[in-house]
């Protein structure tokens, strides 16, 4: 077993930051799910709600809010007061759900928003508002939540340069 790869490693658990490439199998993965489903099951099944759509658009809303107050505080901007570091972790943890959330909705809205394109029935015209509007709060529910888990990020602080890779401060100084 390499080092990397140890039992004992502390940085093999370390969360990092959001795949795109995940987001986009997830997506792919979706759309091709609805499309199977939308093709076998769209005569029998009722008009496409609108409260997914107003959801995934609130939250979206939510997380860029988030995301703005977030950096203001993490940076210590005047006038904001200092974030807690177990709700930065929080944060993390939520952007990092409806990241990949929001890219199973854009990929699952994607394909039924395609098919509905492509049939050429009056249900499937009334739906395309609701499949088109459910793709794009999808997309920003995935583009506030990348937001958020990178507004949660510390700054990079300028004595950073000077440290050799391994050195880790301590209240005392360096190790």
């Amino acid at each position: 077993m390499s080092q990397a790869q140890s039992p004992r490693d502390p940085d093999r658990f370390r969360m990092g930051p959001t795949r795109i490439s995940t987001l986009v199998v997830a997506a792919l993965a979706a759309a091709a799910l609805a499309w199977l489903l939308i093709s076998s099951f769209y005569g029998s099944a009722p008009d496409l709600p609108w409260l997914p759509v107003v959801t995934l658009a609130g939250l979206a809303v939510l997380e860029a809010y988030a995301a703005v107050n977030t950096r203001g505080r993490i940076e210590r901007r005047p006038g904001r007061d200092p974030v807690n570091p177990l709700l930065v972790a929080r944060f993390v943890a939520l952007a990092k759900a409806s990241a990949l959330a929001g890219a199973i909705f854009a990929g699952f809205y994607a394909g039924l928003t395609g098919w509905l394109f492509l049939e050429p029935t009056n249900a499937a015209m009334d739906d395309r508002p609701a499949g088109g509007a459910g793709l794009l709060a999808s997309l920003a529910l995935v583009a506030a939540a990348l937001w958020l888990e990178r507004s949660c990020r510390v700054p990079e602080q300028e004595d950073d340069e000077d440290r050799e890779p391994g050195d880790r401060e301590t209240p005392r100084g360096r190790l």
